[in-house]
Parts: structure tokens; sequence; C-alpha cells
């Protein structure tokens, strides 16, 4: 395989055994992704008892990473084609392990949500230079729809095999240990990656234009910011001045991407049903996926008081379906097409989320891993078969922003739907601890309980008879918005059934004609 070569798509060449390798290679940084998010909601508990944040540091410590990265990844996909895609991956695996040994060393939730930020930088070099990678390597579709199934399954093992790493690591050290565990992975990455991964850079990439960028950051956070600050009661001129500068750089933004020459985002291929269809269905599966998680580590270890390590092995079925579901989507595809594999999957989603939402009955915990089940089982088709139709509706050269963009709808959104589905607990939290605080707390402890953390430390300091009622109405207000959440989930998924069947779906196409002309089935 030549440097610097464009495949030809004419003739689509097997892949050999150097690119099944090289693709063992690039999903290492992959799995160090989903561990650092996985471990990090996992130490959610231990952080909140060490640094004290509030509840909105609390929630930027989640999601500040996500919103970098989806911020991010646009600019990194087109700077991944223009400079090279190994490159740039490489260049993000160094500063990713430079900045986990700063989060590691954060000694205040200002430090670690700032180092958290610098991640999300780092990070946004890591899935468009895999996922353009591997549009690269594998050009023939049914080998790419197995690669990019293998890619998806490397998510998966890391969110399977965090849980149980971060179990140990918190079970006998600190939480700034989770950070370093990031470090040799990535390592080993940049100590094979030059001599086993292949180098594509787009010849007649133009420029990178930095007043895009400015306006695609602007956008993204100050739109969050304003959000955040609608959750925590704070609806004021800076609020309302964050919404209008969100609002505005994003519609400048769309407007400079008509114009230019060589954009950011490239809007024509929104003109694509199914491309369209598939970043839709995509983006609405991570924004519930991504909002949901965030509160189950914290019900096994908060609500059920379950170790660290017990709450980690309880999540573990759920990625382990993932992988399940991401290795046998190329074969169910394969039979049934591509449209009826992502609606079947996202019911399958659905009826997850609704299962979850039974957590607070008599057999609340069976419910919760059996939902989280049945909710990687279905997304699985979501995410493989999805990215397969965005990367192969964009020419070979725009690979890497085809594949930023495809990232950029799965991080923003999951970070949004973070954001969301957190501000609905926060609220539901704060209703339900209302008018229910003991007289006897202080005022800095009263401060504390404006999380479920802080007010399960505020009932170590109170008389027996009100540290246990205080417990019960902060876990019973905690899981009121689990349970929203849930619910809200289950409603997100049926519409984007129907979405992706009135999107992807051909009339008048049968299933086998459709997979042998490549057009979606009806």
């Amino acid at each position: 395989m030549s440097t610097d070569a464009t495949p030809n798509d004419l003739a689509p060449a097997r892949a050999t055994r150097r690119e099944w390798v090289a693709l063992a290679v690039i999903a290492l940084p992959c799995l160090v992704y989903a561990m650092d998010l996985t471990v990090l909601n996992l130490a959610l508990p231990a952080i909140s008892a060490d640094l004290t944040p509030s509840a909105a540091q609390l929630l930027w410590i989640i999601d500040i990473y996500g919103f970098m990265v989806a911020g991010f990844l646009i600019t990194m996909g087109t700077l991944g084609d223009k400079l090279g895609r190994r490159r740039l991956l490489l260049i993000g695996a160094a500063a990713f392990a430079a900045a986990s040994v700063a989060a590691a060393l954060s000694s205040t939730a200002q430090a670690l949500i700032a180092t958290r930020a610098l991640l999300g930088i780092a990070g946004a070099t890591l899935a468009p230079s895999t996922l353009s990678l591997i549009s690269n390597m594998f050009r023939n579709e049914r080998e790419r729809r197995i690669a990019i199934g293998i890619w998806i399954s490397s998510y998966s093992v890391g969110g399977a095999i965090g849980p149980l790493v971060g179990g140990v690591i918190l079970q006998y050290f600190a939480w700034p240990a989770i950070f370093w565990a990031a470090v040799p992975v990535m390592l080993l990455l940049l100590a094979v990656g030059p001599f086993l991964l292949p180098e594509y850079r787009d010849p007649k990439a133009g420029r990178l234009d930095l007043g895009s960028v400015a306006l695609s950051m602007a956008a993204v956070l100050g739109g969050v910011f304003a959000l955040k600050q609608v959750a925590e009661g704070h609806v004021g001129a800076a609020t309302w001045a964050a919404a209008t500068l969100g609002l505005l750089a994003g519609v400048s933004f769309v407007r400079r991407q008509r114009r230019i020459a060589y954009p950011l985002l490239d809007l024509k291929l929104f003109g694509q049903p199914r491309f369209a269809a598939a970043i839709c269905t995509y983006a609405l599966t991570s924004f519930a996926m991504f909002g949901v998680y965030i509160f189950v580590s914290q019900h096994l270890q908060l609500v059920l008081s379950l170790s660290p390590l017990i709450a980690g092995l309880c999540t573990v079925p759920w990625a382990l379906s993932f992988v399940a579901g991401s290795m046998f989507t190329p074969a169910i595809a394969q039979r049934l097409g591509a449209p009826r594999t992502i609606v079947i999957g996202l019911v399958v989603a659905a009826a997850g989320f609704a299962g979850m939402v039974l957590v607070d009955g008599a057999h609340g915990l069976a419910w919760l891993i059996g939902g989280m089940v049945l909710m990687g089982l279905g997304m699985a088709p979501v995410f493989a078969l999805g990215n397969d139709i965005v990367i192969s509706s964009a020419p070979p050269e725009r690979a890497g922003a085809a594949s930023a963009l495809s990232e950029t709808s799965s991080e923003l959104s999951g970070a949004l739907g973070i954001a969301v589905f957190g501000s609905l607990a926060t609220s539901l939290y704060r209703h339900g601890m209302a008018g229910r605080m003991p007289a006897e707390l202080s005022a800095e402890a009263l401060a504390s309980t404006s999380t479920l953390g802080g007010a399960l430390e505020a009932a170590q300091g109170l008389p027996a008879p009100l540290a246990e009622a205080l417990r019960q109405t902060a876990r019973a207000a905690f899981v009121d918005g689990l349970q929203a959440a849930a619910l809200l989930g289950t409603g997100i998924m049926v519409f984007s059934a129907w979405l992706a069947w009135r999107m992807l779906r051909t009339p008048g196409a049968s299933p086998g004609a459709a997979r042998a002309t490549g057009t979606p089935a009806g």
C-alpha cells in the first residue's frame, strides 16, 4: 500500500494481513477512550467526596470532555485530511497521554475540568483518524462493515474492561489512578503505529479555516453554557448572552460553510437521504445512551450501596451485549438489509430503556441490567451500519472530514444528552429535596446536598434517625431522575425507529435487490 495514495474505487481490493493487524493497532485509542469515560463515571462518588464539586461542576467534569471532542472533531478530521491521518493520530496519542498525567495530578474541581478539556482536545484527533483510516484500508464493502464492527467493538471492550479495571483501581487506590491507566496504552500506540499504520492525506486539501473553527466552538460551548445555567436556575443576562452567542455563531458557521471552497462541514452530504438518516439516528441514539449512562454507576454505588468493583461488574453485561451486537450486525444486515436491521435494533433499544423504568421495584437491579443488555444489543447496529453509510457516502479524499462529522454527531449529541438528562435529573432532584431538609443541617452541609453524593456525605454528621431520613429522601429523588431519563430515552428510541424507517427505506426495493445494488431496502 503506497504512502499518500488513494485506493482505486473502481476495483476495491481485498484487505491483506497488514490491514487487519493495523486495525488491531488503531482499535487501541478507541478502547482507551471508552475506558476513560466508563471509569470516570465509576469514580464520580470518590471525586465528589474528595474535590466537593458543585452540581454544575460535577456535570462539567463529566461532559466537558465530550463537548471539547465534539467542538474539535470536524476541525481535526479536516486537519487529518491535510496533514495525514496517521500523523494526526500519533500526535493526538502523545497529547492524550500528557493530558492524562495532568488530570491525575488535579487537586481541585476547576483543575480537573480544565485537564478534562485538554483530554477532549487530544481525544478529538483519535476517532476521525481511526475511522477514516479504516475507510481507506478496507475498500471492499463487506470487509469494511466487519472492520467497522470491530472498531465499534473496541469501544465496547473498553467499556467492558473499564469497570473491571476501574473497580480494582478504586478498590485499592485513590481516583487519580484512573487517569494513569491510559498512559501505557497510548505509549504502545506511539511505539508501533509508525511501523504498522499506512499514511493517507488529501493532496488537494485547502488551508484550515480558522474562522470556521472559532465559530463551531462558540456555537457549541455558548449553547451548552446557557443550557447548564438554565438547569441550575440562573436565567440572567449571562445566560441570555451565551444563548444568543451560540445561536448566532451556529448560523454564521453554516453560512460560512456554503461560501468557502474547502469547508470544515460539507453540507452537500446532507442532501443524501441515507446520509441524513444515518447521522440523525446515530445522534439521537448517542443522545439517549450517554444521557442515561451517567445515572447508572451512581445508582449502583450511591443508591444500591455496591462497591466500585461490584458496580463495575454489573455494567459488564451491557458492554458485552454491545460487542455481540456489533459483531453480528454485518451478517444480519446481509440477510435483512441495513434499514430493517437498524429499525429492529432501535425497537429493541426502546424496550431496554422501558425496562429501566422499573429500577425502583423489588427486582430493580435485574431490570436495570436486563434493560442495559437490550440497549446494547439494539444500539450496536445503529453505530456499526450508521458509520458505514456515512463514510461510504463521502469521496475517499474527504473520508477524514466525513468520519469526523459522524463522530461529531455522536460526541456532541452524547455530551448534550449528558447535559439535558443531567439537567432534568438535577431539576427533579432539587424538587424532590425541597422542603425536606433536616433543620439541624448547617448552611455548609445544606449547600452540599445539591448532589446525591453530597447529601450522603452530609448525612454522616447527623443523628441516626435524621441521617437515614436524609439518605432515603436523596436516594428517592435521584431515582425519580433516573426513571424520567429512562422514559425520555424510550420515546427517543421509538421516534428514531420511525425516522429511520421513513428515511432509509427505498419504496419497491426488496432486501435482496438492496443488498445487490448497495441501496437500502424497503
